[in-house]
């Protein structure tokens, strides 16, 4: 059974050397999507998510919208298990992947196929699979002998499609992807695109933050707005 579940999660960072600087403390809250809840000396406590509770279930595909800096990146990376909320309970059920920070675990220094196994690794990926995945990463990049050399020798064009290949050559339960349909050529976008639609279409719950709302609407049938700590579910008619 695959679910996802928040029971009144709350999520809460310092900000350092911020006391008495207005503009500072408006420029963090812009920023961070969430709100300063108090300040001790020069600490300030900043409330990403507050008191948010939902549950995904089987089939779910939920959009996460909401304008630059909303919270939507701190929601995929705690619904990921990458920061442990301060309150609350989070329940996950089934193998969780994301598509977050292309090329995270990423060495400049290491071959094409070193990074392959070291960003896999880093996702969880067994040794075997790695091996019964090695094909069809070499088949999308099209690197050819370049997988033998150092990335740092790569275009960033090169870089991006191997990262992307190996953050997508995964199976889940879970898949948990932020916004990354405009990276590379004309070319890359529509293939990179194929590769999403396939690897959504193999996984039991999908979460999408993105501010392309015909995209939202063509991939999702739940939709959730993020706002300064909050989350609300909203209507398709809502999303605009």
């Amino acid at each position: 059974m695959t679910r996802l579940e928040f029971k009144n999660v709350t999520v809460q960072y310092p900000i350092y050397n911020s006391r008495g600087m207005s503009l500072r403390n408006q420029l963090v809250r812009i920023g961070t999507g969430g709100r300063i809840e108090s300040e001790a000396g020069h600490v300030s406590i900043v409330t990403a998510l507050k008191d948010v509770s939902f549950s995904l279930s089987e089939g779910d595909a939920v959009a996460l919208i909401g304008h630059n800096g909303a919270g939507k990146s701190t929601m995929l990376r705690t619904m990921a298990g990458v920061y442990a909320p301060n309150a609350g309970e989070i329940i996950r059920e089934g193998r969780v992947a994301t598509v977050l920070e292309m090329g995270a675990g990423m060495d400049m220094e290491l071959s094409g196929y070193e990074n392959i196994i070291r960003m896999s690794i880093l996702m969880g990926v067994s040794m075997q699979e790695i091996k019964d995945r090695i094909s069809d990463i070499e088949e999308f990049t099209q690197l050819g002998d370049f997988l033998n050399l150092p990335v740092r020798t790569y275009s960033s064009g090169m870089a991006t499609r191997l990262m992307f290949a190996v953050t997508t050559s995964t199976r889940p339960d879970i898949l948990l992807v932020d916004e990354i349909f405009g990276t590379g050529d004309a070319d890359f976008q529509e293939k990179a695109k194929k590769r999403m639609e396939d690897l959504i279409a193999s996984v039991g719950i999908f979460v999408f933050a993105s501010h392309n709302n015909e995209l939202v609407k063509g991939y999702c049938n739940r939709f959730f707005r993020v706002q300064h700590g909050r989350v609300d579910e909203i209507s398709r008619d809502e999303v605009g």
